[in-house]
């Protein structure tokens, strides 16, 4: 199951988009911004099949 979230870049504070694989399930992985393209560290957090929350923090 793919969902698409929209998120704010932690480096550029640009409106971005993530395609997130909420089959996947609770996971932390690193993607780099589309605008800026610096890393950030994205944080997907489940519960059952309900994405519950999708975060991103610098990766420095």
């Amino acid at each position: 199951m793919l969902s698409t979230e929209s998120l704010t870049c932690p480096w550029c504070l640009a409106p971005i988009s993530l395609v997130i694989d909420a089959s996947a399930g609770d996971q932390s992985y690193i993607e780099d911004c589309e605008v800026c393209c610096q890393p950030m560290l994205v944080h997907v957090r489940m519960s059952g099949e309900e994405l519950l929350s999708v975060e991103a923090e610098r990766d420095e």
